[in-house]
């Protein structure tokens, strides 16, 4: 995209922004009782002709941004999402609808490239990186329904809504596998496979990286309180910010190709229902209570973050689905302490990351901790130990005006 295509991509994404900002404000203003689709629609419609800089929003964009607030505090309601928040400039993802996909008018102009066109954008190019039914390949089974433009640090990306008319697969033949998911070893299986990486930056970017950072940090202590930000700081941070996205990109082609393989080999996948969210707390405390090993809980914590083992186990869900297996999740507690061959918890089993060593006297086995682990997982899904989940997520509601146990 050219910088004028960029500035209009940008200006609709704030847009964008600024018009969930706006319905979430009237959401919380109204009453319940008008509250409804009819009266927000309006409102949608009224603000854009009362505020000019929301009219570089196409028209059909500020109804899809109605229609997704909606739908999230459905998901709300339902029990499968916290409630909907206002959206901040920083850290909100800049993205823009492009709900019909007749509008977009692809095209492909070489083998790598294509071009579509954006409402109150123009005819832009992208990259082909996967077949499109475009052309004499499209019909009413098979068709392009809409867009989504959405910006990260290294530009913006186009991604198409595709519907089409695949066969419902027959059931998968493969053998059942449990996973244990790790730091040192990223994932483990119970049939002795391993799934490693390096790091995701070479050793070259990860110096380059560090001496961004520090730049950064320079120039932020030489600017005086309340004085703007340079453009020199501004493109630091946004170097810094093009690093990490490649180690991401990274990130995420290693889990697809990971996971795809997983997916196409095993019928069922069984995973630990890990509270990942409760495994990443901080570690500081309280003034009163103050914390130990923060500096290394912190680390770990980073590296708990780093391996995303919550995306892993969602590509896991609709791969395994794909291939007509299944994913089952069986609870957490004591996978790693249990021999796997005995079946007994021993105190000091686990001698170090890499290796266990049942203390009990009548079995000794000993062998790599991480597929002992995963053989203990597979074991509790053969002995029916597998979580229900609750419609959307596994959470356990309690009914309305009953105290929790503990206050009663």
């Amino acid at each position: 995209m050219s910088r004028a295509e960029v500035l209009k991509a940008d200006g609709q994404a704030h847009a964008a922004r600024t018009m969930w900002n706006l319905l979430h404000a009237w959401w919380r203003m109204m009453p319940k009782e008008k509250r409804t689709l009819a009266n927000a629609d309006a409102a949608v419609r009224q603000a854009r002709e009362d505020i000019d800089f929301l009219a570089v929003l196409p028209a059909q964009a500020a109804q899809a941004v109605l229609k997704t607030y909606v739908q999230a505090w459905k998901n709300c309601w339902g029990g499968r999402a916290a409630a909907p928040k206002f959206k901040g400039r920083i850290r909100t993802v800049m993205s823009v609808d492009v709900p019909q996909g007749r509008d977009l008018n692809i095209t492909r102009v070489h083998r790598h490239w294509g071009m579509a066109s954006l409402p109150k954008v123009g005819r832009v190019r992208f990259r082909w990186t996967k077949g499109l039914p475009v052309g004499k390949h499209a019909n009413a089974e098979n068709r392009i329904t809409g867009a989504r433009l959405i910006k990260d640090a290294l530009g913006w990306h186009i991604a198409f809504r595709v519907q089409t008319l695949e066969v419902s697969p027959g059931p998968h033949r493969g053998p059942d596998a449990g996973i244990d998911v790790g730091v040192t070893v990223p994932i483990a299986l119970s049939d002795g496979e391993t799934y490693e990486h390096g790091e995701w930056l070479t050793a070259k970017e990860q110096a380059k990286l560090l001496r961004l950072e520090q730049r950064a940090a320079q120039r932020k202590a030489h600017r005086k309180p309340g004085e703007r930000t340079s453009g020199r700081l501004h493109h630091t941070y946004d170097q810094i910010a093009g690093l990490r996205a490649k180690a991401k990109r990274r990130a995420l082609d290693w889990q697809h190709q990971t996971t795809t393989a997983i997916a196409s080999t095993y019928g069922t996948v069984v995973v630990e229902a890990l509270t990942i969210a409760n495994m990443v707390k901080s570690a500081k405390g309280t003034i009163e209570e103050p914390g130990r090993n923060v500096a290394q809980k912190s680390g770990l914590n980073r590296s708990i973050s780093g391996e995303a083992w919550g995306r892993t186990v969602a590509m896991l869900a609709y791969k395994t689905a794909r291939h007509g297996g299944t994913l089952a999740k069986v609870p957490a507690p004591g996978t790693s302490q249990r021999c796997s061959a005995c079946g007994l918890t021993t105190p000091g089993s686990r001698e170090s990351q890499a290796v266990f060593v049942c203390k009990n006297l009548d079995c000794g086995w000993s062998g790599n901790a991480d597929h002992n682990a995963a053989r203990n997982v597979l074991h509790l899904y053969r002995m029916g130990l597998a979580l229900v989940p609750a419609a959307g997520r596994a959470v356990v509601r309690r009914a309305k005006r009953v105290k929790p146990a503990a206050a009663r």
